[in-house]
């Protein structure tokens, strides 16, 4: 596609370049490998810590583009999130062939070099499965199954299309953090819920069809086949240290995942009406933020609370919310990942946020309990 004077400017590559960031962490990934010692730790610092630096100096991204514009103007922004997948294939069997063959990583330096692929794998992989997962054309669904299933995290698909965007900000949601909720409870709680959830809320559509849940239109069969061939890949390039290296990057993408779906939604609740139901979902439900950097590099995840009003809205087209509409974090995903990690330093900073939101949008409530508790009745 070229440009020309009457080319719209987000249809130009110039445009779409700072969200293919993304593809500087794969030579990142091989200096790691081939270098060892201590540069096996680029990546986490290159995607926790460097972007939040940048944050600090790019600042804020707070234009919003034309919600519609068509897709045949967003040709550079859709080929980054398509092109990924054979790109992370590539690169992450490439890794467990060569590490498992070389004999200047040991095991320390193995267990952090595949720490940064469940980076990759999880903060781009599963980020950009996201923004797939939700588009009409196949080929987009298919990139984004691919790339679920080599995090071994395909049921995200069913649990986020069928649970979360149906459901946040009720009990009936795993992934909606509750208030106080630590991440070290929340992680081994959405992990052990969430699977269960998707495969009930895909055995419950095939239900409303008069169909059982074997049927060969259940997703699960596909997400069980991608994750097996995944799996004997890795047996077959390196062996059962390749599958443990697998297993042990699959585990730290789904960590970010979740870290990031913790971050998302974190003590933010949906009204309670009665006899089970629920307010609409509304832009202040969701935590926004407008880092410009995190936000290349994540394809504007951050503008979360507009996601939730147009899930199938292409990230370029993502708006941002101001003070006055939704709730802002302090700073990007990045700072907010590693400041979750220590629960108590997240409360202080995160409570009373919640507390003012609290009083800001839902002054009427003053007994808080339920929502804490999840224990208001599940929306019907």
């Amino acid at each position: 596609m070229t440009a020309t004077a009457t080319t719209p400017v987000i249809s130009r590559l110039s445009a779409a370049l700072p969200f293919w960031l993304s593809l500087l962490l794969i030579p990142i990934a091989w200096i790691s490998a081939v270098w060892g010692g201590w540069a096996v730790l680029l990546l986490p610092v290159c995607t926790w810590y460097l972007f939040g630096v940048i944050d600090i100096f790019a600042g804020l991204n707070e234009a919003n583009e034309d919600p519609d514009t068509p897709d045949d103007q967003l040709w550079w922004y859709r080929i980054i999130t398509i092109v990924w997948a054979p790109v992370q294939a590539i690169s992450l069997f490439g890794m467990i062939f060569y590490a498992t063959r070389a004999d200047h990583l040991d095991g320390w330096e193995l267990t952090g070099l595949f720490f940064g692929m469940g980076v990759i794998t999880g903060t781009i992989g599963i980020n950009y499965s996201h923004e797939l997962m939700h588009q009409r054309p196949k080929i987009e669904r298919w990139m984004g199954d691919i790339l679920l299933a080599m995090a071994l995290y395909s049921h995200f698909r069913s649990e986020h299309l069928l649970v979360h965007h149906r459901y946040v900000g009720t009990p009936r949601d795993p992934v909606t953090a509750r208030y106080n909720e630590g991440f070290h409870r929340y992680f081994p709680r959405v992990l052990a819920q969430c699977y269960g959830s998707a495969f009930r809320a895909e055995a419950a559509m095939l239900a409303r069809k008069d169909r059982l849940w074997h049927d060969r239109s259940n997703p699960f069969w596909r997400y069980w086949a991608l994750q097996l061939v995944f799996l004997a890949l890795a047996l077959a390039v390196g062996g059962w240290l390749g599958v443990a290296l697998f297993l042990w990057q699959a585990f730290i993408a789904a960590w970010h995942l979740e870290l990031v779906n913790y971050i998302e939604h974190y003590g933010l609740t949906r009204e309670h009406l009665g006899d089970g139901k629920y307010e609409y979902v509304k832009p202040h439900h969701s935590w926004n933020s407008a880092q410009k950097a995190s936000n290349w590099l994540l394809i504007n995840l951050q503008r979360h609370s507009d996601h939730h009003y147009k899930p199938d809205r292409r990230f370029p087209l993502l708006q941002t919310y101001s003070a006055e509409d939704a709730p802002q974090l302090p700073y990007g995903y990045s700072i907010m990942g590693i400041v979750a990690m220590v629960p108590p330093v997240w409360r202080r900073m995160m409570n009373p946020q919640v507390r003012a939101w609290r009083q800001k949008y839902y002054p009427q409530i003053t007994d808080w309990s339920p929502y804490k508790n999840a224990t208001n009745p599940w929306p019907r």
